[in-house]
């Protein structure tokens, strides 16, 4: 596989994406030190879809409440094993089907720019379980010590796509321990979920906050995410900021005990939108674009 290094041209900031591997990113350094969670590593990605660095959660993010989905007028069944579809520990599909997916074609590279695709209207197995004809794009930037990535969803037939991917970008404050981590959040929606981590349908206002990480454990659901907000972790002198530039109105935060990291996931509709409903689509015509950026 071929690792594709970008480099910052006014900072010492460096990012490496992986195109044949889900177009991962696994790697954001600042001067040589790493700055995403690592986990098990690239190889456990690619052969069991255990997720690290930066991967794309598509074309749902999170889990969906039951193997069954009717979206834009189509019932699916999936079935976990096939087709790309994994499941979590309660048999729910999670993530979406395109973890490691060696399929993405590169279209456009330079020192710190990197653009590939995905044509789901080529490819029978991605159409079994999202049978929606489109062409994924996802571009990433690195500039100014930000890495942006921005993605475009475009309809390739006459049914709208639906909207429910996301970003799962696993960040960590390296030399510092995790219980002297800050982090902040803006104004947000709180979601409660189930025992299966899934909206019960109740919520409450959260205010923006900023709170010590300390021993807390977070998977929580938070919708009403406006465009431009910032969500950030910061200690020992080093701040990293995850901007929800744009059409991304939930998030899940994760951050489990035992790990020295946090995730602010940006998602384009919230936990099991698509069966649920209340996701955005692209529309024939009238292609969808996404944008986030990591900046340090």
């Amino acid at each position: 596989m071929r690792i594709v290094t970008l480099t910052d041209p006014s900072s010492p900031l460096a990012a490496q994406f992986v195109p044949e591997a889900g177009m991962i990113g696994t790697s954001l350094t600042d001067a040589g030190t790493e700055l995403l969670g690592q986990r098990r590593g690239l190889q456990a990605y690619v052969e069991a879809g255990k997720t690290m660095g930066i991967p794309i959660l598509y074309p749902w993010a999170n889990r969906l409440g039951d193997n069954t989905y009717t979206a834009e007028g189509v019932t699916v069944t999936l079935t976990p094993g096939d087709n790309g579809v994994r499941a979590d520990p309660n048999g729910l599909p999670i993530h979406g089907t395109l973890a490691a997916y060696p399929g993405w074609r590169v279209t456009a590279e330079s020192g710190n720019e990197l653009a590939a695709e995905v044509d789901f209207g080529a490819d029978p197995r991605l159409l079994a379980s999202f049978p929606y004809p489109h062409v994924l794009s996802v571009a990433v930037r690195l500039a100014d010590r930000a890495l942006t990535v921005r993605t475009t969803v475009t309809a390739s037939g006459d049914t709208a796509v639906p909207l429910c991917f996301g970003f799962h970008p696993y960040l960590r404050l390296p030399d510092v321990p995790r219980r002297e981590w800050m982090i902040e959040t803006p104004p947000l929606r709180h979601l409660r979920l189930d025992e299966r981590g899934l909206p019960t349908g109740e919520s409450e206002p959260q205010p923006a906050r900023e709170e010590p990480l300390g021993d807390k454990a977070f998977d929580d659901a938070y919708d009403q995410v406006g465009d431009g907000a910032v969500f950030a972790v910061s200690g020992g002198g080093r701040r990293l900021e995850v901007h929800f530039e744009r059409g991304y109105p939930a998030a899940q935060i994760f951050a489990p005990p035992a790990e020295e990291l946090v995730c602010f996931e940006p998602m384009a509709a919230p936990t099991d939108a698509l069966r649920r409903g209340g996701y955005p689509c692209a529309r024939p015509a009238s292609p969808a674009v996404t944008q986030f950026s990591i900046r340090v």
